[in-house]
C-alpha cells in the first residue's frame, strides 16, 4: 500500500473526497481547440510544446502554494511555518482554481500543435480538474477522522518525519505548525459535524481508533506524567541537535524547547481533546457490525460509483468488478491447490491454510529482537533485488530506500505496510514502513512479497523514477493515480518471480499467492460491502474462507475498506492491465521484445490512467517495430 503524501496529496483531503490528482479515462483532448487547416510543422510543434510545458511548471508551482504540507513532502521549505487549509471552502477554492487554469490552457494553447508527450500532459492536467469537479458533490461523504487516514495520525507523523530542522528558523516554523495544527483540526471537526448532521459517519471501530490514537499522542510528558510523548521527544531532539551542531547556543535551544512545550500544551493538547470528545459523542450512534456507503449514505451509490471510477480509472461497474474478483479468487484457489500438492499437505485448501498457520517456524519472535530480524530480512531481500534491477530496467531510481517500523502512536496490529516517497532530489530516502506491534500478524511467508511491493521493484522504484524524470512538466513527476501505482506494486510482486534469488522457499511462493489472493478478495469484498450491503462480519467470513491471512490482518483490512471505499479495487485491476499490455507487446514484437524497454515505457512517463498508459505502451511498440524495420532495410 502506498501512502499518499497519498501519494501526491494529503491523505486527509483524499479521505474527504477531494481526489484532484486521480484522473479518470478521457476523451483525449476531445474538447481541445479544433484542428487547423494545415498540419503543424515540426518547428511549430516543438515551439508550442515548449511554451505549454513552461506554462505547466508555472501553474504547478501556483498549485503547490495551496499545500505547504506537499511542499515539505517534496523537501522544500516554502511556507514552512504553514499547514494546509482543510476546510470545505479551502477544498472548493482549489477546485475552482484548477478549473480556471484549464480554461486558460484551452484558450491560450493549441492541442493540435503539441507533441505526443505534451498532449498527454494536457490530458492529465485537464482530467484532474474534471475529476475534482465531479467530486464536489461528495465532499461530505468522506470521513474527516478514521482509524486509517485521520489527521490525529498524520500531523505527528508529518512533523516528526518530514519537518526537518536545520536552523533556528526551521524550529520556529515547527512551533508554528504545532500551533496551526489546532486550526486544521477544528476545520476537520466542522466538516465532520456537518457530515454527521446528514447521517454520514464512519463505523464504531473508526471512532474507537481515533480515540485510542489521539490519547496515545497526548500521553506522556509534557501532557501527562510518564515518559516523553513522541512529539515532545522529537521537539527536544530537534532543538538539541541544533545546539550540538553549534547552530544555536544551549540557552537558545532551551528557549526553543520551551516554545514547543507551550505549543504542545496550549494548542496540540486541546485540539486532540476536542477530537476525542467529538468521537466519544458519536460512538453511541455509530454502527457496530457496519456495512458500506451504498447502504448507509443517502447518495452512497453515486459516491461509490465515483470512487470506483477514481480508483480504477475505468468505467467498470461494481458488479463487473465483483465478478472479476470471484473469477480471480477461483483461479488462485487452483494455484494454491497445486502448491499444496507440491509441498505434500493432505486435505482440502482449508487444511493447507491451517497447516501453514500452525507452523510456529513461520513467525518471528514477538520481541524487539524479532522485530529487528524482520527489518533486517526485509532489507536483505530488497538488496538482492537491487543487484538485478539493470537486467529488467533501463531507468533506475537514484533515491535510496530504508525499512522502518511504524511509530508507536500510529502502529496497529495487522495493519497494511506502506511506503512514503523520497524527496525528488533523493536527499531523503524513501521509507518502507512496517507495522510490527504484533509479529504474529507478520509471518515470514509474506515478508518477501510485501518488500517487493512496497520497496523494489514496487512503489519505491515507480515513485522515485517518476520524481526523477526530466523533459516533462514537474506536475507529471508528482502525479498520482491509485490504479497505476498499486497496479504496479502488485505487478512487481509477480515480476520478482522472474528475478534471481527470489521466492526460493515454496512457502515464500505461498506468501506471494496469499498476497495476490488478498487483492482478488478485495474486489469481491469492497464491492460486496459498498454495493451489495455486506456487513463487516460477512466480509471477514469471505476473507477467512479463501485465505490464510492472520485474523488481525483480516479485520484490519475489512475495516480499511469500510472507511476508504473503492481504493482496494485498484490493485488487481491495475495489475491485470499491465500484464495484458506486456503480453500484447510480447506478441507484437516477438524476439524483438525487450523487457527493459517495456518497463521503461510503463514507468517513463509517470503515473497515469490506464487508457493513457495503454496508448503510451502502444507508441513504444510502434516505435520498436519501426526501428526493427529500419534495421532490416539497412541490412
Amino acid at each position: 500500500m502506498r501512502a499518499l503524501p497519498l501519494r501526491t496529496t494529503l491523505a486527509v483531503a483524499l479521505a474527504l473526497g477531494l481526489a484532484a490528482c486521480n484522473p479518470s479515462p478521457s476523451t483525449q483532448g476531445a474538447d481541445a481547440p479544433a484542428a487547423t487547416a494545415a498540419p503543424a510543422s515540426a518547428e511549430e510543434i516543438a515551439a508550442e510544446s515548449q511554451r505549454l510545458n513552461a506554462w505547466f511548471d508555472e501553474q504547478y508551482e501556483a498549485q503547490l502554494q495551496f499545500s505547504p504540507i506537499q511542499l515539505t513532502f517534496q523537501g522544500r521549505k516554502d511556507l514552512y511555518d504553514q499547514i494546509d487549509d482543510l476546510s470545505e471552502a479551502g477544498a472548493r477554492k482549489q477546485v475552482e482554481w484548477l478549473a480556471a487554469s484549464v480554461a486558460q490552457m484551452e484558450s491560450q494553447f493549441d492541442y493540435d500543435k503539441l507533441d505526443d508527450e505534451t498532449k498527454l500532459s494536457w490530458d492529465l492536467w485537464k482530467h484532474q480538474s474534471e475529476e475534482a469537479t465531479a467530486g464536489l458533490p461528495f465532499l461530505g461523504n468522506g470521513y474527516a477522522f478514521d482509524q486509517m487516514n485521520g489527521a490525529q495520525n498524520i500531523v505527528p507523523m508529518f512533523l516528526i518525519n518530514f519537518h526537518k530542522v536545520d536552523d533556528e528558523s526551521d524550529y520556529l516554523a515547527y512551533v508554528s505548525r504545532l500551533q496551526k495544527s489546532a486550526t486544521a483540526f477544528d476545520q476537520l471537526l466542522e466538516r465532520a459535524r456537518a457530515a454527521t448532521a446528514n447521517g454520514v459517519r464512519p463505523p464504531k471501530f473508526a471512532y474507537e481508533g481515533v480515540i485510542d490514537q489521539s490519547k496515545k499522542v497526548i500521553a506522556g510528558a509534557p501532557f501527562t506524567d510518564g515518559p516523553d510523548s513522541a512529539l515532545w521527544a522529537d521537539a527536544q531532539a530537534k532543538a538539541d541537535a541544533l545546539a550540538e551542531a553549534g547552530t544555536v547556543t544551549a540557552e537558545r535551544a532551551a528557549e526553543l524547547k520551551d516554545q514547543a512545550r507551550t505549543a504542545l500544551l496550549e494548542s496540540i493538547k486541546p485540539a486532540y481533546e476536542r477530537v476525542i470528545a467529538f468521537a466519544e459523542e458519536e460512538l453511541p450512534q455509530a454502527a457496530d457490525n457496519a456495512t458500506g456507503v451504498g447502504s448507509t449514505q443517502s447518495n452512497g451509490a453515486a459516491y461509490y460509483a465515483y470512487q470506483l471510477r477514481q480508483n480504477t480509472t475505468t468505467a467498470m461497474s461494481a458488479e463487473e468488478i465483483h465478478q472479476l474478483g470471484l473469477s480471480e479468487v477461483a483461479r488462485l484457489r487452483g494455484e494454491f491447490e497445486a502448491l499444496q500438492q507440491q509441498i505434500g499437505v493432505e486435505g482440502d485448501l482449508q487444511a493447507f491454510f491451517a497447516h501453514v498457520q500452525a507452523d510456529k517456524a513461520r513467525l518471528f519472535p514477538n520481541t524487539d529482537e524479532g522485530r529487528q530480524a524482520y527489518i533486517d530480512e526485509a532489507t536483505r531481500v530488497i538488496d538482492n533485488i537491487k543487484q538485478h534491477l539493470p537486467e529488467y530496467f533501463g531507468l533506475l531510481p537514484k533515491a535510496d530506500l530504508e525499512v522502518k517500523r511504524v511509530e508507536p502512536f500510529r502502529e496497529q496490529d495487522g495493519a497494511a505496510q506502506h511506503y512514503y516517497p523520497a524527496t525528488p532530489d533523493g536527499s531523503r530516502p524513501g521509507i518502507y514502513y512496517a507495522h510490527l506491534s504484533d509479529m504474529n500478524a507478520m509471518p515470514k511467508t509474506e515478508l518477501e512479497v510485501i518488500a517487493y511491493h512496497e520497496g523494489l521493484p514496487g512503489h519505491h522504484m515507480q515513485i522515485s523514477i517518476a520524481q526523477e524524470l526530466t523533459g516533462i512538466p514537474k506536475f507529471r513527476t508528482q502525479y498520482g493515480t491509485t490504479v497505476y501505482s498499486e497496479g504496479w506494486g502488485l505487478y512487481s510482486e509477480w515480476l520478482a518471480k522472474e528475478m534471481p534469488g527470489t521466492y526460493q522457499d515454496p512457502y515464500s511462493e505461498y506468501g506471494r499467492l496469499t498476497s495476490e489472493m488478498w487483492r482478488a478478495i478485495r474486489l469481491v469484498v469492497d464491492t460486496g460491502l459498498h454495493a451489495q450491503g455486506w456487513t463487516e462480519q460477512q466480509a471477514i467470513d469471505y476473507f477467512r474462507a479463501n485465505s490464510s491471512i492472520p485474523e488481525a490482518a483480516i479485520q484490519s483490512e475489512v475495516r480499511r475498506y469500510l472507511v476508504n471505499p473503492g481504493q482496494a479495487t485498484a490493485y488487481k485491476v491495475g495489475m491485470i492491465r499491465i500484464q495484458q499490455l506486456r503480453r500484447q507487446a510480447e506478441e507484437a514484437l516477438g524476439e524483438g521484445f525487450d523487457i527493459r524497454g517495456f518497463h521503461d515505457a510503463v514507468l517513463g512517463g509517470g503515473a497515469m490512467p490506464l487508457d493513457l498508459l495503454e496508448k503510451r505502451v502502444q507508441h513504444w511498440v510502434d516505435a520498436e517495430k519501426a526501428k526493427a524495420g529500419s534495421t532490416a532495410e539497412a541490412a
